[in-house]
């Protein structure tokens, strides 16, 4: 997982990736600020906005480009996101490649009765919200804020392994309570769910992304 900035650009400063291949797994790319237009030699194109996520799965291949659209580009502006990368299954390295883009009005989203948790569903099931992308693999991907004194008890797998990476403020993790920064990961072991809360005295609210995937146990080849 990159966590892109978030960086201010000035006006023509904004840079982005220019044509590069892909092959064999996926790309998952959420924008929480920002827009980038993304290209391919298969004549696809898009414009990912703040709120946006894009699920690429390259497959057998695709050459793209991902680089900031033209509009910022000229004004400038803050740019921050995250890109996820996820293996494909052997079964699946050679398929077709296809698109995924899922603009923010269209992601599944819940709260609690509380009101001081709430969540946008990316991939998996949370608060009663399932996620409308597919994936090749069993996987969750959400997006968690917690307001002070919020707590979320999360079922997930006991085949997937799990982790949480704080975006902003801090937030405790476990059922006996680590306290986990803005840009620090927890890594969690073995058992049906993760426990998220933001203590009562908290002075800002905790942004948190909760990622869990199922092991493919299958070799790697990188080139």
């Amino acid at each position: 997982m990159d966590h892109m900035g978030p960086v201010h650009w000035g006006p023509g400063e904004a840079t982005g990736v220019p044509d590069h291949p892909h092959r064999g797994f996926e790309t998952v790319t959420y924008l929480l600020e920002g827009k980038f237009q993304h290209k391919d030699s298969a004549g696809h194109s898009g414009i990912l906005k703040a709120g946006d996520v894009q699920w690429m799965t390259a497959g057998r291949g695709v050459v793209h480009s991902e680089m900031p659209a033209e509009d910022f580009r000229v004004t400038g502006g803050v740019l921050h996101g995250f890109q996820l990368w996820v293996n494909l299954p052997k079964k699946d390295k050679m398929m077709a490649p296809r698109y995924q883009e899922i603009p923010a009005a269209s992601i599944p989203t819940a709260g609690d009765t509380s009101g001081r948790v709430t969540v946008r569903v990316i991939a998996g099931e949370s608060l009663g919200a399932r996620a409308v992308i597919d994936t090749r693999i069993p996987i969750t991907y959400l997006h968690l804020s917690l307001r002070p004194g919020g707590h979320v008890s999360q079922p997930v797998p006991e085949d997937q392994v799990v982790f949480a990476y704080v975006v902003s403020g801090h937030v405790a993790v476990g059922p006996a309570p680590t306290v986990v920064r803005e840009g620090q990961s927890a890594m969690f072991g073995a058992g049906s769910r993760v426990s998220l809360a933001l203590p009562d005295g908290a002075q800002s609210a905790g942004e948190v992304l909760l990622l869990a995937g199922r092991p493919l146990l299958e070799p790697i080849a990188r080139y």
